[in-house]
């Protein structure tokens, strides 16, 4: 439901749908649908009503007279410990209020959104400030309630005295609820229009409120997002075409970050690709000389083979026996079958790079016992082994890609989720209305993405695109979650289908999975870029969001972070000139807040 104007109430009225389990959906809508039935013969009708008895502020749960007591609950706003916002993996928004003795209430679950603007209302009366391990729980301060109480008692809405309130509501909530309301709507579309901030002012003679933030460590209060500057205009540049010129007499890399920025820049020339992958995905080392190389190349080989015999030498009889190692051999048979066969290099029946490809992976079984294979890795190998054109080296640098990503495959799937929760983020921050539009149309878990995140796009672009994507991620340049970025680029540029539109959930998802193959990967890693850029230049960026882009730097235990300092070292992770950061690390120590220097590429 859209919980919004007049329709929340401030929380003074919210209409709730339970089911026989327990439940409890909110049907939001005016006070006059306060009795409103989508189905009468399974469901009823509850409301959560905000009361104000001068003294205490409720929160409660009423059931219908027709089931008393059966999910009614009273809690004072006082004893509200803390919030859970989840939602089950595929479905519906769902609250869960804990009360300070630790004893949760029944989940409030939100059919068509509005758990953001039940937030933005509860903030006029209390204080939530979220978890800084949990982005969905909230934990509940105390608040100035006396704006409140004084708008409850200039409308009378109780004329007959509040000693017994609580106990009348719960005997009779509709009589004793609809004559108060019919005094509110027209007072609360007024006077409880949103303010400017979120949070009322507070003066410097105050205090007795609640702690600030910074007073609390390690919470951060919720804000409606932050002011961005404009993006910055982001050019690419061209392909790394010369490798010779950057190696030094015996064969050693003579400035790998160097490498890295061009390659970030502007991908690799196709042509050498396969020297520069197995640099970038930790098959040599930058610092090895050509010698070196040779013996790591020969002592790789002999451990691979070692290793592919092992599954090699199974009998059919050992295999019956181990069922493991049969769903593995099952699962990639069936996954290698269907990988790029559109590419010449995989078509055909009997293709020798099918052969190969089912190997490496066989063979990955081998040396990651606890992994194993996992659906989604073949599409990881199939590039690599394009480019290398050698089983040896394939393996290799997909054990060097998997240090990367392996996370993404585990079967807690804990990393996906940290993933998903990171883009919200993000995109809370550079465009909070796309993400409330998604939220409201039950997307906002961003879960059509996981596909984008689980194989770093290997589905949306072309086979060549990603030969040129992946290398630029791999640089892990400007920051490891740059892929993060890329997908909150391509969510922006799909703003104008959204916003305004009809869409649901279901064809959210379908619109974005027809994006696949429509995308423009240059102008995708532009406005990715440019996203970068606009959030590192902001001086006032939520930790959260310098921590997933790799711009937070904690304050030494012994030396108190200076601005100039932070300014510093956040030189130091965006790689700029070694100039610049000496004149960072040389200004004085003044007490101005120092903006956040642009990052430069070469």
């Amino acid at each position: 439901c859209n919980l919004t104007g007049s329709n929340i109430l401030a929380c003074e009225a919210l209409f709730v749908q339970s089911n026989d389990d327990g439940m409890c959906f909110l049907a939001g809508d005016h006070a006059s649908s306060l009795l409103f039935e989508l189905n009468q013969h399974d469901r009823v009708i509850s409301s959560l009503v905000l009361v104000n008895t001068h003294t205490l502020l409720f929160l409660m749960l009423m059931s219908p007279p027709l089931f008393p007591g059966q999910w009614s609950f009273s809690l004072p706003l006082s004893e509200l410990y803390s919030l859970r916002r989840s939602r089950f993996s595929l479905g519906r928004n769902f609250l869960v209020f804990t009360s300070r003795g630790g004893h949760p209430l029944p989940p409030l679950h939100f059919h068509r959104g509005g758990t953001r603007e039940l937030l933005r209302a509860l903030q006029r009366y209390i204080i939530l400030a979220p978890s800084p391990v949990d982005g969905r729980l909230f934990l509940a301060y105390a608040h100035d309630s006396g704006a409140l109480s004084q708008s409850f008692d200039d409308l009378h809405l109780f004329d007959d005295g509040s000693s017994d309130l609580v106990s009348r509501f719960i005997q009779d909530p509709y009589a004793t609820t609809f004559g108060g309301f019919s005094k509110v709507t027209n007072f609360f579309r007024g006077a409880l229009r949103p303010p400017d901030s979120p949070f009322h002012p507070r003066g410097p003679q105050d205090h007795h409120g609640p702690p600030s933030a910074d007073d609390e460590p390690g919470f951060e209060l919720i804000t409606c997002g932050v002011e961005l500057g404009p993006k910055p205009d982001v050019t690419r540049g061209q392909p790394l075409d010369k490798w010779e010129e950057f190696l030094d007499p015996e064969g050693r890399v003579k400035d790998p970050q160097r490498i890295k920025e061009l390659v970030f820049r502007g991908g690799i020339t196709p042509s050498l690709r396969k020297d520069v992958w197995k640099f970038l995905l930790g098959f040599y080392p930058w610092n090895s000389t050509v010698k070196e190389r040779e013996d790591i190349l020969r002592m790789k080989t002999d451990e691979y083979f070692r290793m592919k015999v092992q599954w090699k030498s199974v009998s059919e009889e050992q295999e019956m026996r181990n069922s493991l190692l049969r769903g593995y051999r099952s699962l990639i048979e069936r996954d290698v079958s269907r990988t790029d066969r559109h590419n010449t290099f995989f078509s055909g029946n009997d293709n020798p790079g099918l052969t190969l490809l089912n190997d490496v992976l066989m063979t990955y079984c081998m040396f990651n016992f606890d992994l194993g294979y996992v659906q989604g890795m073949s599409d990881l190998l199939a590039p690599l082994l394009f480019v290398t054109q050698n089983e040896v080296e394939s393996f290799w640098c997909l054990t060097g890609f998997m240090e990367m990503v392996h996370q993404n495959f585990e079967e807690s799937q804990e990393a996906m989720k940290q993933q998903l929760l990171q883009l919200s983020l993000l995109m809370k921050a550079l465009d909070p209305e796309l993400l409330d539009y998604l939220d409201s149309q039950d997307s906002g878990s961003l879960c059509f993405c996981f596909r984008w995140l689980l194989i770093w796009f290997k589905r949306e672009f072309s086979f060549e695109d990603i030969l040129s994507l992946w290398e630029v991620l791999w640089t892990r340049l400007p920051c490891e979650n740059f892929h993060l970025l890329m997908a909150a680029s391509i969510l922006e540029s799909q703003r104008g289908e959204f916003i305004g539109s009809d869409h649901d959930f279901n064809t959210i998802l379908k619109h974005i999975n027809e994006l696949t193959m429509k995308l423009d990967l240059q102008t995708v890693l532009r406005g990715a870029e440019s996203n970068y850029l606009q959030l590192a230049c902001c001086k006032e960026l939520p930790v959260k969001v310098q921590e997933v882009i790799g711009l937070y730097v904690p304050p030494s235990p012994d030396d108190e972070t200076s601005p100039e300092s932070e300014s510093h070292e956040t030189q130091q992770l965006l790689s700029q000139s070694q100039a610049a950061a000496t004149e960072t690390s040389q200004s004085s120590n003044s007490t101005a807040a120092a903006a956040r220097p642009r990052p430069t590429y070469p």
